[in-house]
């Protein structure tokens, strides 16, 4: 898998770490973050309040349809299921 340029902040309870300690660490964030941020995870996490219909929308597709309009309408929710 190809490193994406991003700015991570990592904590660690040692004083002070190698630069390879450091950069396997950072490759193993990048790898659990490209496995968690996907529309699929998003989806399956997420549910869409919509109160002008009165309906909660689960299916992926439909969340993925709303999530992806330009124009935003008004008390329609995205909910975490959390």
């Amino acid at each position: 898998m190809s490193p994406q340029n991003r700015d991570l902040l990592v904590l660690t309870k040692k004083e002070s770490m190698n630069p390879g300690e450091l950069e396997h660490e950072v490759e193993l964030l990048v790898d659990l973050l490209y496995h968690v941020e996907n529309m699929n995870a998003f989806c399956n996490a997420n549910e869409i309040i919509d109160v002008n219909r009165y309906k909660i929308i689960q299916k992926c597709r439909l969340v993925q349809r709303i999530v992806r309009e330009r124009r935003l309408r008004p008390f329609v929710f995205i909910s975490n299921k959390n």
